[in-house]
């Protein structure tokens, strides 16, 4: 009669904790007519306090950036030496951006304030509210129940637990900055090898549907709004389930965090699908920690990977829109996708496509403002490309890099040289027959 009360008591708590998740998470509201998942109307609401954003920002910028020092784990390796001094960068770049200094060129609308106010801010607020939200998505058995359903498929297609389907989702719905913070977690406590948290962050984590909304309104698409949206979700996964075939994801590690053992996934039998995923979830929810002790653990994840984040997305974000704007770095790098480009038929366009590709590298919604005036099917691809290459220096690669992730520089590059190449094979097809 014990265990039957406690089953009842834990089913309780399984349905309701982890449907407070699923609706913080996945279930879009509008709120002052604006649509959008409940934690991000929750970061809009505490940005409307006056002045919160720019000094909590500076806080954590701050604090980000002396850090490694005080950890001494600034000259551990030359990555860790060269972001530490990136991190100090970027309390200068904070405050060009807060007292408005420096050349005229570098504060219109495009330049340090996108950054500051569109990037740095909303990404910093995003990762600690989300991380407390993300203790009901994750600690009451909701991925175990998920993953049982979605193994079948995750595994063979794109060599990741059927848990990982949760990552994918939350990063389309919410941002890749909430899709890192579960990758993170998750990779942390022994149910992702690297090579797995590797092909889910390179992979998965792109930015959100809201995201594309601007993008499409940026190239007039939001007239083919769902052709425009469901081909971009299905050939970003498409790319993703050919690069974790491939060098450099094919050649990760497939030990865990710290050479942790990987906690495998539980194998239904069959005809007991919904019996197993749901034993599994009750399981998970029974050994789980208490609400608040969860919602704590979690927030101060979060508050580290802000900490972690912050600096960087300043500094690197900042520095990658100047290169791109002043320098030829991006029209030299634009010669890689030239052969391509000229090899689908863009002719006279074929130069101006593979710069705007190459420059998704700093920022993914540079692209979009270079071909506003292109062709249709310019636009069309570079809508895609932009949104299905995933990685870009402005916000995404120092997410990833301030993860726990095994994963450097070098690998992220080329693994961005490979979703652009796909992609264009891809899109281009994709436009010509359903969107121009």
């Amino acid at each position: 009669m014990i265990e039957k009360t406690r089953r009842s008591e834990t089913m309780a708590k399984f349905i309701l904790l982890n449907l407070l998740g699923i609706f913080m998470f996945f279930v879009p509201i509008t709120i002052g007519g604006r649509n959008s998942i409940a934690i991000d109307h929750i970061v809009t609401f505490i940005r409307q306090i006056p002045y919160f954003g720019i000094v909590y920002a500076g806080i954590v910028i701050t604090i980000g950036a002396i850090l490694p020092f005080v950890k001494k784990t600034w000259n551990k390796d030359t990555v860790n030496t060269i972001f530490s001094i990136f991190k100090v960068l970027a309390i200068f770049v904070y405050i060009a951006a807060v007292f408005n200094l420096g050349p005229d060129s570098i504060q219109t609308p495009g330049m340090l304030p996108f950054v500051f106010n569109r990037v740095v801010i909303p990404v910093t607020m995003l990762v600690p509210v989300g991380a407390v939200f993300l203790a009901f998505l994750m600690n009451y058995g909701f991925m175990e129940f998920v993953g049982v359903f979605m193994q079948p498929i995750m595994r063979p297609i794109w060599k990741t637990p059927g848990r990982s389907a949760v990552d994918a989702v939350a990063s389309f719905v919410g941002s890749y900055s909430v899709g890192l913070l579960i990758t993170n977690r998750v990779y942390k406590e022994g149910y992702y090898s690297t090579k797995e948290a590797s092909i889910i962050a390179t992979g998965f984590s792109t930015v959100s549907a809201t995201f594309m909304i601007v993008v499409a309104n940026t190239l007039g698409l939001m007239d083919k709004w769902n052709t425009y949206f469901w081909g971009t979700l299905v050939i970003t996964f498409i790319v993703t389930a050919i690069t974790t075939r491939i060098y450099p994801l094919a050649k990760k590690s497939d030990k865990g965090y710290n050479d942790k053992k990987i906690i495998s996934e539980p194998i239904a039998q069959r005809g007991k699908l919904f019996s197993t995923a749901l034993e599994e979830g009750l399981e998970a929810c029974e050994e789980a920690p208490g609400v608040v002790e969860g919602i704590v653990k979690n927030f101060k994840d979060g508050i580290g990977l802000a900490l972690a984040i912050g600096p960087t997305l300043m500094s690197i974000g900042f520095f990658g829109l100047v290169l791109a704007e002043f320098t030829p770095v991006f029209d030299i790098m634009g010669y890689i996708f030239l052969p391509f480009t000229m090899l689908l038929g863009f002719g006279a366009e074929a130069t101006l496509l593979a710069k705007a590709c190459a420059i998704s590298l700093a920022e993914m919604f540079l692209p979009a403002s270079i071909v506003a005036s292109a062709s249709p099917a310019v636009q069309g691809v570079i809508a895609i490309v932009c949104v299905s290459e995933i990685l870009f220096f402005s916000a995404s690669i120092p997410c990833i890099l301030s993860t726990e992730i095994d994963i450097d520089i070098k690998d992220l590059i080329i693994i961005w040289v490979e979703r652009i190449i796909l992609s264009l094979l891809l899109a281009t097809p994709f436009v010509h027959l359903f969107i121009v």
